[in-house]
């Protein structure tokens, strides 16, 4: 994975955010209309997105150590590198609306939710940054096909800190869209799950899967 990897998945995140934001919603309209309101509410927001950020770390430190792992069998880092960029393809097609592919990944962590959901009431409702950042690390769990492609990149990273750092880097371009969710919540939540975003957030994640498969196909 070439180093224009970082930027890249910053900016999957940052233009997919809109499909984060539809997917949080409900969890994100608990801590605005739960707890302080405006200005007082920013180190809430502040602490549940660390905590979802350190999650998608976590996952693909994870998923850099399997990927390195993988890999040193022999012959499979460049067959990562291809999964990465056709599961990119399949995310952009998801954003657009013509293809299901990746809900059957998101039905498949569901198993794995079912568990940890039921921990997150317990930091229910969020009253101070102390309950939002535990509620963030549970919540970063969440079955999300647009995760789960990301953390494809972080295991052809071929190594776990380079894993890691790429789903920081994804994370940290989520993070606009979660805070504007979270202090504009009716008006954001309009503007992220409308088609033209969702448009538009498609093409550049599907264009940037297209740049993976031709750069594996020419190398």
């Amino acid at each position: 994975m070439p180093d224009s990897g970082f930027l890249a998945l910053f900016i999957v995140g940052l233009l997919g955010g809109g499909h984060c934001a539809g997917m949080c919603g409900g969890i994100v309209g608990a801590l605005s209309l739960q707890g302080p309101q405006g200005a007082a509410s920013i180190p809430i927001h502040l602490a549940y997105n660390l905590g979802r950020i350190a999650s998608y770390v976590v996952a693909g430190l994870c998923a850099g150590l399997l990927g390195q792992a993988i890999g040193g069998l022999g012959g499979f880092q460049t067959g990562l590198y291809l999964f990465a960029s056709l599961m990119l393809v399949a995310m952009g097609l998801y954003l657009l609306g013509i293809t299901q592919f990746l809900a059957p990944l998101e039905r498949g962590g569901q198993s794995l939710w079912q568990r940890i959901q039921p921990l997150t009431k317990r930091f229910l409702p969020v009253r101070g940054p102390a309950q939002a950042l535990p509620l963030g690390l549970l919540w970063g769990w969440l079955p999300c096909g647009l995760v789960y492609s990301a953390l494809t990149t972080a295991l052809a990273a071929g190594s776990a800190g380079k894993g890691a750092l790429l789903m920081l880097a994804f994370g940290l371009g989520t993070l606009p869209n979660l805070l504007l969710a979270g202090l504009l919540l009716a008006r954001f939540r309009r503007f992220a799950q409308a088609r033209a975003t969702r448009m538009v957030s498609g093409l550049l994640v599907l264009g940037y899967g297209i740049i993976g498969l031709v750069n594996y196909f020419r190398g």
